[in-house]
């Protein structure tokens, strides 16, 4: 082709065009072949519908899909030219304008990084864990493009976990409960040797329904392996598809049983190793209930980290019912994914020959459309709770936090759309309180997200992963180290 034409340009020389009816005089000139070689490219692009071109005869060319543009170079002044175009051009960049703006608002992009908002006390423990410890003072940058959106943080965690998530080989614990149920971790042993030297195990409790061959799971675990940590994850009961129940009970938002099984088990198997107790979202309300509830608990605990957590059901669950930050919609999803666990184990939980109350509880399941009515119908009736109040009030680990006396460590965003905010003065008043706790507070990171990266794609390693193993180096060294440390 022959030079370029900008798009939606027509010129038409020692002829008369007709527009919708409307005769135009033009400027009489010599068409070059090159020229009208650009011009029948052009028009052929917008579709246009060209009968006569030939100089000696009136040109009519009907326009369909185009502007009309004139060029005051080749164009007399004194012609008229329509009204059309201005008003097509005004939608346009209106129309432009409209989803440029509701792409800054929903991605976030005018929002600023910051470090994480910090509330602690004056301690020299807190002081040593800051210094060495030091992602959680500097700046958390998420990807530029989609990482301060809070909304696309928890469903790239909740569709694919984490990016290029590795393998890691573990070995599957089955340990029979009393109530013949059967709880099932997965063993992981370090692949290189602590920095300190000693025997460590990270004792993990993954998110509602999860378990260990989830991809946030397997990132973690395959960096802890390769900085000298075992780990041990637990399967939350009746979440992994390929195990059937052995009895009529699966997990719950706040049951330790399963979890305190485990730790024991690791306890007894390992008898030199010392824990580091990690929960992630509904497993960090287990790992701080478990902690609290028997001072037992924590003998041999170096510290816990708990991440993206609520600290109340029953203050959550009057949050979950609102649409601020889609809330309503994702409790709807949950509910969905809770419904599907619960059907694949039908048979275990309610039998072959089910009562008439069962029948009842079952038909309320398959038309709840939020996780307050699973669990009102059939989540609070494993344990006997009378009330969904009373299930919610003995399952949540706000009233047992208080008594954890080791270093713990809680994480959450600002931008969490599965936490309200409202819940967030639990852990800022017990860190206010507490000699032993820091509470973390990010600007951005979602619901267990916390992706970094520079512009679109997002790093394998989450600044989640850093902060845990960090944190958890930092108490290690500590307790190598404390009469130094001090």
């Amino acid at each position: 082709m022959h030079g370029t034409l900008p798009v939606c340009c027509l010129l038409v020389y020692g002829s008369d065009v007709d527009v919708y009816g409307e005769r135009v005089k033009r400027r009489d000139a010599q068409l070059s072949l090159d020229y009208l070689d650009s011009l029948l490219f052009t028009w052929t692009k917008l579709n246009l519908d060209i009968w006569d071109l030939h100089p000696s005869e009136p040109a009519r060319v009907y326009l369909s899909q185009a502007y009309w543009l004139t060029m005051s170079s080749q164009v007399d002044a004194n012609v008229p030219t329509p009204d059309m175009p201005a008003v097509f051009d005004g939608m346009k960049l209106a129309a432009v304008a409209t989803v440029l703006y509701v792409i800054v608002r929903s991605l976030n992009l005018k929002s600023p990084t910051a470090a994480p908002d910090i509330t602690c006390q004056d301690t020299p423990l807190i002081r040593y864990l800051l210094k060495s410890c030091p992602i959680l003072t500097k700046e958390y940058i998420p990807p530029l493009l989609w990482g301060k959106s809070g909304h696309l943080q928890t469903a790239l965690y909740g569709k694919i976990g984490r990016v290029k998530s590795p393998t890691p080989y573990g070995l599957r614990m089955y340990l029979p409960m009393q109530d013949g149920a059967t709880a099932t971790f997965d063993l992981f042993e370090p692949q290189g040797v602590h920095n300190t030297g000693d025997d460590i195990t990270m004792v993990i409790c993954p998110g509602i329904g999860n378990h260990s061959e989830k991809h946030y799971i397997r990132t973690f675990v395959d960096y802890s392996q390769k900085q000298g940590y075992r780990c041990a994850v637990l399967n939350h009961l009746g979440a992994l598809p390929n195990i059937e129940l052995t009895s009529p009970r699966m997990f719950t938002y706040g049951c330790t049983w399963e979890f305190s099984a485990m730790v024991g088990y690791i306890k007894r198997t390992f008898t030199q190793t010392q824990l580091i107790v990690v929960g992630f979202s509904l497993g960090g309300n287990i790992a701080c209930k478990f902690l609290g509830e028997n001072p037992a608990n924590q003998e041999r605990v170096l510290c816990c980290v708990s991440v993206c957590q609520g600290y109340s059901a029953l203050r959550a669950q009057e949050t979950f019912l609102q649409w601020d930050q889609c809330r309503r919609l994702y409790n709807f999803v949950m509910a969905d994914n809770m419904k599907k666990i619960i059907l694949s184990h039908r048979g275990s939980l309610f039998g072959t020959s089910y009562s008439k109350m069962e029948l009842a509880d079952l038909s309320r399941l398959y038309t709840a459309t939020s996780l307050m009515q699973i669990d009102d119908n059939i989540m609070r009736k494993f344990h006997g709770h009378d009330s969904l109040k009373d299930y919610y009030e003995k399952e949540s680990c706000v009233h047992y936090i208080h008594n954890i006396n080791v270093p713990l460590l809680l994480v959450n965003s600002s931008d969490d759309p599965l936490v309200h905010q409202s819940l967030l003065t639990i852990p800022r008043t017990l860190a206010e309180k507490k000699p032993n706790v820091i509470f973390a507070l990010t600007l951005h990171g979602g619901h267990l997200g916390f992706f970094e990266g520079a512009v679109l794609f997002p790093q394998p390693l989450s600044w989640l992963d850093k902060v845990i193993v960090s944190y958890s180096n930092a108490i290690c060294q500590w307790e190598k180290h404390r009469p130094q440390c001090r």
